[in-house]
């Protein structure tokens, strides 16, 4: 696969490349004095060279990272190549060259890349996903074995189109090698068409004096920036060997806007950038629906209070306002817009002042009355209807009063703001269900945005705030010939605000470029807004001429990427058939340009860590946080691994002929692997109780189930919900029938059980296998594994539930307990009397266990753990009144306040 794509991000880009310690001591030898090869060598490791580049071609940026790690020790060493790109890349391309071997990655889509990886993964070869999420940013670390005497080069390449804010394109560039590099280097090169207006570079960690190694200049169309720093330029002081390239090192440049619109045209593909100058802003009809529930209260209300008093200080005296505040009751400040005078202002502040955080959450409610306050200023003032009117929501939870239902919140929603004007929806924190905003946002022309608990959070709200600040049009609409054009992108836009750029993107039809116009209307400050873009076929050529053929490449991939991301975003919104159209849509462009999207999966061919598995590249969707974790550690060998027999993978493990396990009504069924026998018990409690199923004091872990009930006429209870966690190590785990949630209670990520992943915390492996189970492997500490059942519409069992089985129970400690876990090890049982019961087909027994007689019956239970769907027959000794004898002490000993 070649490189392709795009360089650069308005967001940032950060890269390690680190010679890790490892073991042995460092023999390295470098080019130059002793001193220098101390300075620049970590235990016989050398970074040779290190080259981001960065290519700019009208917004949309090609951006290639490559390294080179030199091991000159007598033994193997081990390094590391970590990198973060903005979570709205898309990687196109990643290699490792090692030994004059290349090892490449392939892109594929997430269904066929995950028949391999489980196909890998049970012959040993290959399983892993390397992959991780923070704010802004997504990451992915590699560590690698190199030989003695041996060189490797990482190579990564990533695109995206970059977005202006506040009047300006930024590029960050965040380095943290960890140790001097011999050659270092960022080079980036723009090429604008519109003309170069400005252009900036700067680096956090750069000291004063060497403020002069940035070389930057632009002329015309061009705009170059170099920082290639010599080896003691890199050192924090004259004589250490530790590197002071640790932070930010940020472009940013903005284009001349003579023209009112620029139409980039090549290869019958067009981009079409709008960002007028010179424009009235337009007054602005706001107004903030601010949750003041309970679980504001602390640092997140003082933050809000914050953002808001800085807010209303921004204000315009045109503007109008109000305030919405929702808990468990809805408040508003005015009731109705109100101008911003200096009075109304000072009001305003005392009221934020003043209010108080508790109760439930009506985001419903709040939102209503919100869109109600811009309707009726809308309705009843006819000079307020030429106003842009802002609706922005900010909660930090789930709607716990009134409506609480999501889809018909949405269609509340949508009802009633009847595409009017648009709505922001800010999540504050990790535990907002971020789809559920966004979606609705779209739906309502606006867009969703996280707010991140941090120091900075009142400089993330009042940054939104600035965005959109300052409309200068409203109701865009980017008009093209009908016949001319297909495949076009988002044209219609309610409202542009100052600092910001609308682009559009669209295949044409083969004809002359002499004949391509697009016509944009839209309205301004009390006066329509129209112009013409024609297309210059002469001036085309030139461009072409000027930029080469990449410039003909990269408008067909900015319509690409465009395209898939805008597709990404609507089917968020769908469900059903035109969910899976447009997810069929994305999935063929992403394949067709070599993406790797919340779609497609980037596979490194001939990798493989101590326990067989092989790196995955994989992209997760926002609010779902599919990536949003990093396992520990894992060193991957630059060479296939050969299949081990003994080889024990979290995916497709080779079970033994019977566990011990509880699943349907419920059933716990226990296997006595020294009699070859199995017996069995059931539990008959209320739905709601939680009953302690593992507990392991020596690792920590335990798990508990939760029952749900049948409804009548058919009795019997199930595990609905089961909890696994480990104290020590903060891990969680809740899973029902509907979702699988990791660390719940910190707002960890959120799957269902329609999703195909694998996550690591720790040593702790997840894996969802599609619909069907869930399997959790905790190193060598034993694994466990969930079975979903769904049931039918004319079955009995009303509630979809859950089976729990315990896979490799001898791996637990001695002093593991619970109303399974105290049959995980060795238990001796002895039978006889086997004699007719009242059932015919029934026998009962005496059976002796832990010193006390019982009287069993013999029978038949299901066992899940081989086949989820259908289950096999397993013949049991069953023992009364709920396991009386079998357990230690009795059944309610076992019933604890909560699942984790």
């Amino acid at each position: 696969m070649g490189l392709r794509g795009l360089l650069c991000t308005y967001l940032a880009s950060f890269l390690t490349l680190q010679a890790l310690p490892a073991w042995g001591s460092t023999t390295g030898r470098t080019r130059g004095s002793e001193k220098r090869q101390a300075m620049d060598t970590v235990d016989g490791v050398v970074i040779r060279r290190m080259k981001i580049n960065c290519k700019v071609t009208s917004r949309f940026a090609h951006y290639v990272i490559t390294s080179q790690v030199v091991n000159n020790a007598d033994e193997a060493k081990e390094v590391a190549f970590d990198v973060e790109i903005p979570k709205t890349a898309f990687i196109s391309d990643f290699a490792i060259t090692a030994d004059g071997n290349a090892f490449v990655g392939n892109i594929k889509d997430k269904t066929t890349a995950w028949k391999q990886y489980r196909k890998a993964a049970i012959s040993g070869e290959n399983a892993g996903l390397v992959r991780a999420s923070g704010r802004n940013m997504e990451r992915f670390t590699i560590h690698i074995t190199i030989s003695p005497r041996s060189k490797a080069i990482f190579q990564l390449t990533y695109e995206e189109v970059l977005k202006r804010k506040l009047g300006q394109y930024d590029i960050v560039i965040k380095v943290k090698p960890k140790q001097l590099v011999q050659n270092f280097e960022i080079e980036v090169d723009i090429f604008e068409p519109q003309g170069i207006r400005k252009l900036d570079a700067q680096a956090s960690f750069l000291p004063k004096h060497q403020a002069q190694t940035i070389k930057k200049s632009f002329s015309g169309k061009k705009g170059h920036v170099l920082f290639r720093p010599t080896v003691s330029q890199q050192q924090s002081c004259p004589t250490c060997s530790t590197t002071l390239l640790n932070g930010d090192f940020r472009v940013t440049y903005d284009v001349n806007r003579e023209k009112i619109c620029d139409l980039l045209v090549a290869n019958n593909y067009f981009a079409h950038f709008l960002a007028p100058q010179n424009l009235t802003n337009l007054n602005k009809n706001l107004v903030f629906v601010i949750d003041v529930s309970g679980s504001m209260q602390g640092q997140k209300e003082k933050q809000t209070k914050e953002a808001l008093l800085k807010i209303l200080g921004d204000m315009r005296p045109d503007d109008y306002f109000d305030l919405v505040l929702f808990g468990s009751q809805v408040q508003s400040w005015r009731g109705s817009l109100v101008q911003a005078s200096a009075t109304n202002l000072q009001a305003a502040r005392n009221f934020v002042e003043r209010f108080s955080v508790a109760g439930a959450t009506n985001l419903n409610g709040g939102l209503l009355q919100g869109i109600e306050i811009l309707n009726r200023a809308q309705e009843s003032f006819p000079a307020h209807s030429n106003h842009a009117s802002i609706l922005i929501m900010l909660t930090d939870g789930e709607p716990t009063e009134g409506e609480t239902n999501h889809y018909q919140i949405r269609e509340n929603i949508r009802n009633a703001i009847r595409g009017r004007f648009p709505l922001y929806n800010l999540g504050f924190g990790n535990k907002v269900d971020f789809n559920f905003l966004e979606a609705m946002s779209m739906e309502n022309n606006g867009r969703a945005q996280r707010i991140y608990e941090d120091r900075d959070a009142t400089q993330q709200l009042k940054g939104f705030y600035n965005q959109v600040a300052n409309p200068l049009l409203v109701d865009v609409e980017m008009q093209y010939p009908q016949e001319d054009v297909v495949a076009l992108t988002q044209h219609h836009h309610k409202q542009y605000y100052e600092g910001s750029e609308i682009i559009v993107a669209g295949h044409i039809a083969d004809q002359k470029l002499s004949n391509f116009k697009a016509n944009v209307r839209a309205h301004g400050e009390g006066q329509e807004f129209q112009t013409t873009c024609l297309v210059d076929e002469e001036e085309m050529k030139k461009l072409l001429h000027e930029r080469g053929h990449m410039l003909e490449n990269h408008v067909e991939r900015l319509w690409a990427y465009l395209t898939i991301q805008e597709l990404l975003a609507k089917r968020m919104k769908v469900e059903g058939e035109e969910k899976a159209n447009l997810s069929a849509q994305a999935l063929k462009m992403s394949l067709a340009y070599q993406f790797v999207t919340p779609l497609t999966s980037m596979t490194i061919s001939g990798m493989a860590d101590q326990d067989g598995l092989g790196p995955t590249i994989d992209k997760p969707e926002e609010g779902i946080s599919t990536a949003e974790l990093v396992g520990p550690k894992r060193m991957y060998r630059l060479s296939a691994l050969q299949p081990s027999p003994t080889h024990f993978s979290p995916i497709g493990q080779q079970l033994p002929d019977q566990v011990t396990g509880v699943d349907t009504d419920p059933h716990f069924i226990i296997h006595v692997p020294q009699k070859e026998d199995t017996l069995c018990f059931n539990i008959n409690e209320e739905p709601g109780v939680v009953l302690n199923l593992v507990q392991d004091p020596d690792t920590g872990f335990s798990v508990n189930g939760q029952l749900i009930g049948s409804e009548a006429p058919y009795e019997g209870t199930y595990i609905g919900r089961l909890g696994i966690t480990n104290p020590a190590t903060g891990f969680q785990l809740e899973v029902t029938p509907q979702n699988i949630t990791l660390n719940p209670g910190s707002g960890g990520p959120m799957f269902s059980w329609s999703d195909q992943a694998v996550m690591r915390q720790d040593e702790v492996v997840v894996t969802i296998n599609k619909k069907r189970s869930l399997v959790v492997s905790m190193g060598d500490r034993g694994t466990f594994e969930v079975v979903l059942h769904r049931t039918w519409k004319s079955s009995a069992v009303h509630h979809d539930f859950l089976g729990f089985y315990m896979l490799d129970s001898h791996r637990m400690s001695a002093r593991t307990h619970g109303l399974l876990g105290q049959f995980f090890h060795p238990f001796d049982i002895e039978v006889s009397d086997i004699r007719p019961g009242s059932d015919s087909t029934k026998p009962d027994a005496t059976m002796v266990v832990k010193n006390r007689r019982l009287t069993v019956t013999r029978g038949l239970q299901r066992d899940y753990s081989k086949d989820p769907r259908h289950g096999a027959e397993v013949t049991c000794w069953f023992v009364h009144n709920n396991g009386a004898g079998l357990i230690d002490g009795i059944h309610t000993d076992y019933i604890v306040p909560d699942i984790f």
